[in-house]
């Protein structure tokens, strides 16, 4: 994590967290750290952990944050010093700040990660999987989003273009396992259910870092209602840090013998869920998702322009 990065995640189990009245003490798997407690603006604990209550004290007289979270990253709870509100002077910059410029980011970099994921699975496969005229339709929307002037349009190109790179995409992949585009849950196909699983662990991974950086879930950028600000900051990422490693694994490992397709919904078994969660925990990176909150944070404190990194 960066430096400049004020808050610290420990997530999984087994870790033994204490403090001094200068130091923040992190033991797991027989590895310690220790962090200038200055440095620790707010502690994110998501999963099981031993907190001793030095940690907590030392870090509430800091003026420290602490939060907790289920093992998936949903928010459970905040400790916070007495008097302290950083939430509320947030929320209503995010409510104040002028969002268009910033949507226009997102669906921008959100296009160019998938037009980038298509060419990597079209290389892969050895031959284009664009038809006709495609690949010059999704550039065409790249170049529009300059001139559009209200979100509603944004909206619209950012469905067309997510509609259209989740079609192309499936013809990378087996016809056999029936996935030929996305769908909403329940999902009858197995390449729909691993990108859900898929999805759910990047949005757990960038939900602990927006609250971190005490912003306002539910006030998103391009999206609303709940939890809209992490949907909107995970899209760009989707396509490197989930769907590379979905798409891969559909190609090279999936067999019918992996999964059950009901009328109702599409079983996975264990075998291809332990390969699919293991190869996305390597490949979500949690550096990119905190240096993208941060550029959101500072674009609403200091009114800077939002840069995504996907």
């Amino acid at each position: 994590m960066k430096e400049s990065v004020p808050w610290h995640i420990i997530a999984g189990f087994g870790g033994h967290i204490k403090a001094t009245s200068t130091t923040l003490v992190i033991r797991k798997k027989g590895v310690e750290e220790e962090l200038p407690l200055s440095s620790v603006n707010h502690l994110l604990v998501v999963g099981g952990h031993n907190l001793h209550t030095s940690a907590v004290t030392h870090l509430l007289r800091n003026g420290s944050s602490i939060s907790f979270f289920d093992p998936d990253g949903t928010p459970l709870s905040i400790m916070r010093p007495y008097g302290s509100y950083p939430d509320e002077e947030l929320r209503s910059r995010q409510m104040k700040s002028p969002g268009y410029k910033s949507a226009c980011e997102i669906v921008k970099s959100s296009i160019m990660s998938r037009i980038l994921m298509i060419e990597e699975a079209s290389a892969e496969m050895g031959r284009s999987i664009y038809y006709q005229g495609e690949d010059e339709l999704l550039s065409k929307m790249l170049e529009d989003i300059e001139y559009l002037i209200k979100m509603d349009e944004l909206r619209r190109i950012h469905r067309l273009s997510s509609d259209m790179y989740y079609e192309i995409i499936s013809r990378s992949i087996n016809p056999a396992h029936g996935f030929r585009r996305r769908t909403e849950r329940p999902h009858n196909d197995p390449v729909n259910s691993m990108l859900s699983l898929g999805y759910a662990m990047l949005f757990g991974n960038c939900s602990v870092s927006v609250v971190g950086a005490h912003l306002d879930t539910d006030i998103g950028i391009l999206s609303t209602g709940k939890r809209s600000l992490v949907q909107d900051l995970i899209d760009p990422l989707k396509a490197r840090m989930v769907d590379s490693v979905v798409f891969s694994v559909a190609r090279e490992y999936l067999t019918s013998d992996h999964y059950e397709s009901g009328t109702k919904r599409c079983h996975l078994d264990d075998d291809i869920i332990k390969v699919l969660t293991n190869g996305i925990r390597n490949s979500i990176d949690q550096n990119i998702i905190e240096k993208n909150v941060s550029f959101y944070y500072d674009s609403i404190v200091s009114g800077s322009s939002l840069n995504i990194s996907y």
